[in-house]
């Protein structure tokens, strides 16, 4: 593990943007972008669409470690290369931004209130992949749909079972099992799962470390103990459908939280602007998300 980049996600201010949209979330994300779906034709297409809008961030002037922190990357994001140099390569090297790995294949059906993941075949290779292209850590997404201990206690089981693996591989992995912002019994789900990580914190080895990435809570900084325990590098916030200025205003109240956002991050960019226009919208929209991680 990178010592320059351990530290950076430490200490550093900033926040993480989310460029992690995979076959499934990509459509929307187009869209959104301005490029509907009879732009492009088949998978491959839609694909190199995306990365064209993704390297258009990473390349523009305002998207710098300055206030980025870290990027978490699609599997063919890391794949594909930007200006000549391998994705995760030019985050580092180029723009001091640490890369992450989205390594989840998607959620399996609801059970007993929440969506685990789906199983991931290939996990070790991908890692061993991720470690060669100089990806700092990974990311993996669950999600709870209301307080059902006996889910809550699965989907935190799941988690901590494949972070270890991810760990043994020499990577930090960003342990992310969402709470649905719509759960009717949201603060409720919030206690269950915070109990839930606590318990699996302590089964980790001496000096191992994870991230976690959570929905910003209900109470705020009910996370608190989670900022402050030694056995988490850092926790990150997701904006789980919150526009941008209620994301960053929640966010903002809750003390040592920071982003990692993904729609909220490139809400109000356009493949129809021009550099300067959408330089400025990144840079305005960049500004809002570090300065609410700041708290």
């Amino acid at each position: 593990m990178n010592s320059q980049q351990y530290e950076k996600v430490r200490s550093a201010s900033g926040f993480i943007a989310a460029l992690d949209q995979s076959g499934g979330s990509t459509p929307k994300a187009l869209s959104l972008y301005g490029v509907e779906s009879d732009a492009y034709s088949g998978e491959q297409q839609m694909f190199d669409l995306i990365h064209e809008m993704r390297s258009r961030i990473i390349t523009s002037s305002a998207f710098n470690g300055d206030r980025v922190l870290g990027a978490i990357l699609f599997e063919q994001t890391m794949d594909r290369d930007v200006e000549g140099r391998g994705t995760a390569d030019y985050l580092w090297s180029i723009k001091q931004i640490v890369p992450f790995l989205k390594v989840d294949k998607g959620l399996a059906d609801e059970a007993s209130g929440v969506q685990l993941m789906k199983a991931i075949p290939g996990l070790d290779s991908l890692l061993a992949r991720g470690v060669s292209k100089g990806v700092f850590g990974t990311k993996m997404r669950s999600v709870i749909k209301r307080a059902d201990a006996q889910g809550i206690e699965e989907i935190v089981d799941q988690q901590f079972m494949i972070g270890k693996q991810i760990l043994a591989a020499g990577l930090m992995p960003i342990i992310e099992p969402e709470v649905d912002i719509h759960a009717p019994d949201k603060e409720e789900a919030e206690r269950l799962l915070k109990a839930a990580i606590v318990k699996r914190l302590d089964t980790l080895e001496s000096e191992k470390q994870v991230m976690l990435k959570l929905t910003i809570p209900s109470v705020d900084d009910f996370y608190a103990d989670l900022v402050k325990h030694p056995k988490v590098l850092r926790v990150v916030a997701l904006s789980g459908g919150y526009p941008r200025e209620e994301a960053n205003r929640l966010l903002a109240r809750n003390h040592g939280l920071i982003a990692s956002f993904s729609r909220a991050l490139t809400e109000g960019l356009s493949a129809k602007q021009s550099d300067e226009e959408f330089n400025k919208t990144l840079d305005a929209s960049l500004t809002s998300i570090y300065e609410a991680s700041r708290t």
